[in-house]
């Protein structure tokens, strides 16, 4: 059988996913990376402290303002700026923006489409006319709350190292909490929404690599935790995280104790279930996603959970600020030069950058590893116990299942035209 997808628009960037099958068997399965390295780590090389950000926000339009954030924090580790507790919430407060923007544009545009049986949520306008207005609705608040503590949606341009060059208006603040609760009933649509779908039945073990949330749902942190009980100092990941090349890949893989891993919503939710808001367990427990959740199909409920989790601890972090009262604040010196690293949980997991720079501000070295880095072997590792289990299937469903699967994890390999091509023999 030989099956082709030439076109698979909703996931980032450029793939193929090359399956050589024969009387039932899979026989090779590889997801190939087609993009044309793009070699942001040489181009920070010879960077001002001050210019690093706002490059590095430029390796990812969909996670720009996470670019933003760990670059930040690993230059004032480097340089031994301590920042704020006003400057880490507004950076919380952004951060969820983020989380928030990305996820529903993944759930509503790029995977839900697949459950309905259309090639994109265009045609829903017509039949699913509420669906569209709730997917509307949220995604707008999520751009909104970039645009007030960020300055704009995408590459933000307030926070520098130190701080902010500008700071939201408490009027802003106000508008920004009193929506976040008027949307909470497109929020209970939503859930209503994505508990109904037909996840397909498939469960395969793999660790789960996360930050350990200090008292809370992790953002930002010092500690890498596995599912596995396994623990390990931020600054220490390349103990544990080892990337490695592949010939049909132009982006890197990477491992952990030589297997795969997976990062991501559910590897946090999976490590860090207890520390979710309270409205975003129950929510947890409606989707049936939890610590022992296996099926990699059901990444799209926990992503849904980390959605509800971020609209209520953005409601706390706003009633913080707010209570606190914004003020104005210098922006701290550098008082050494050196190396850091730094992480945070972009919305498709971690994101490390390290950086070493000399005694004039200037980055001697730079390495920036991409939480689709770390899934592409997961995502192979499912494909090739998956494919097996489907090759009965008509044409179109395996197809499907194929797509829904790689969509699941919502791989960012550009953002740039999307092509996918899958090929059975």
């Amino acid at each position: 059988m030989k099956i082709a997808v030439n076109h698979l628009a909703r996931i980032e960037g450029h793939a193929n996913l090359v399956i050589d099958s024969a009387r039932g068997q899979v026989r090779e399965l590889r997801l190939e990376i087609v993009e044309a390295p793009r070699f942001f780590e040489p181009m920070l090389k010879g960077c001002h402290y001050s210019e690093v950000a706002p490059i590095a926000a430029r390796i990812c339009g969909i996670c720009s303002n996470s670019h933003t954030l760990v670059s930040l924090e690993a230059s004032e580790r480097a340089l031994g700026i301590e920042v704020s507790e006003q400057t880490r919430q507004l950076r919380r407060l952004l951060a969820f923006g983020e989380i928030l923007q990305s996820h529903l544009v993944q759930l509503y545009f790029m995977a839900l489409p697949d459950y309905y049986g259309v090639a994109s949520i265009l045609p829903l306008v017509h039949s699913e006319r509420a669906l569209v207005h709730h997917a509307l609705e949220l995604k707008r608040l999520a751009n909104d709350i970039l645009r007030v503590i960020g300055g704009r949606p995408v590459h933000p341009v307030t926070p520098v190292v130190g701080g902010f060059t500008r700071l939201p208006d408490a009027a802003e603040l106000m508008d920004l909490r009193r929506r976040l609760v008027l949307v909470l009933p497109d929020l209970e649509a939503t859930v209503e929404i994505f508990a109904g779908l037909d996840y397909p039945d498939f469960e395969r073990e793999v660790t789960a690599l996360s930050l350990l949330g200090d008292g809370d749902y992790p953002v930002f942190g010092d500690t890498l935790v596995t599912s596995g009980g396994r623990g390990a100092a931020v600054a220490d990941f390349r103990d544990l995280v080892e990337e490695y090349q592949v010939p049909w890949s132009t982006a890197k893989f990477a491992r952990m104790d030589g297997r795969d891993y997976m990062v991501g919503p559910l590897a946090r939710l999976r490590n860090n279930h207890d520390r979710l808001s309270a409205m975003a367990r129950q929510v947890a427990e409606a989707l049936d996603v939890g610590p022992a959740t296996a099926n990699p199909y059901r990444i799209l409920p926990a992503r849904l959970v980390e959605v509800v989790h971020g609209v209520e601890r953005s409601i706390h972090l706003i009633d913080d600020l707010l209570l606190a009262g914004l003020q104005e604040e210098e922006l701290p010196a550098p008082d050494r030069f050196g190396a850091a690293v730094a992480v945070i949980e972009a919305p498709r997991g971690l994101l490390f950058h390290a950086y070493d720079y000399g005694d004039d501000g200037r980055i001697r070295a730079a390495d920036c590893i991409i939480p689709t880095a770390q899934n592409l072997a997961s995502i192979e590792a499912d494909l090739r116990l998956r494919v097996p289990q489907v090759l009965d299937l008509g044409r179109e469903d395996l197809t499907r299942q194929c797509e829904q699967l790689i969509r699941a994890y919502d791989p960012c390999i550009s953002c740039s035209t999307h092509l996918l091509r899958v090929d059975f023999d």
